[in-house]
């Protein structure tokens, strides 16, 4: 009986949340709705027995994802005129890719429902272990069939990482402000750092 009052609980705050999402007007408002909904969400995970997931949920969405979108629009200088301007010049082509994507659900379903999409169907090969829990069964499972797609994803997103630093880093050579030399630094004497002004009455700085 707790689990179905909790499910409907979480079920409804996570489509409220949503909705709140789409439709407050503040998007700082709009990224704490989105985290509600992340939140209830992981709920729901754990409900069905993903506890995995649900984690994932609160520590990727919540903690990193959701929190940078909020830094993010907080930091930023919103006219909301414009936002509203832009809006209203922009939404007809919303509507006719909200129709197309909508056509195309209608069509993925109909095809479904006719028997001319055949889905996979689990061969055995990943069951999940006896007596473990989810999160042992998917790392045993990553860690052995598929180890070598994970370290291949991992030198992915590193070679992108190390990219995105050279091309923020890279400056031409016109604009060298902002370039330390650390060995010039560290050379520095103080006698060089400060010079010493010892200025007669009356001839200060001139204005």
């Amino acid at each position: 009986m707790i689990q179905t009052l909790a499910f409907y609980l979480f079920a409804l705050l996570v489509i409220a949340s949503g909705v709140f999402t789409i439709t407050s007007r503040n998007p700082v408002h709009s990224v704490l709705w989105l985290i509600v909904a992340f939140f209830n969400a992981a709920g729901l995970m754990v409900l069905v027995g993903a506890e995995f997931i649900a984690m994932l949920l609160v520590i990727v969405y919540v903690g990193a994802v959701a929190v940078l979108f909020l830094f993010v629009v907080m930091m930023l200088n919103i006219d909301f005129a414009e936002m509203r301007a832009g809006f209203i010049k922009n939404f007809p082509l919303g509507i006719a890719i909200a129709l197309v994507l909508l056509a195309e659900l209608v069509l993925g379903i109909g095809a479904y429902q006719a028997g001319a999409l055949e889905l996979g169907v689990a061969d055995g090969s990943a069951a999940p272990m006896v007596d473990e829990s989810n999160i042992t069964s998917l790392g045993t499972l990553l860690y052995s069939k598929y180890i070598f797609l994970f370290e291949a994803a991992g030198i992915i997103l590193l070679v992108a990482m190390i990219g995105a630093i050279v091309l923020t880093l890279e400056k031409s050579a016109a604009d060298v402000r902002g370039q330390q030399d650390i060995g010039k630094q560290n050379r520095r004497r103080p006698e060089d750092a400060t010079e010493m002004m010892n200025p007669e009455v009356g001839k200060g700085v001139e204005l």
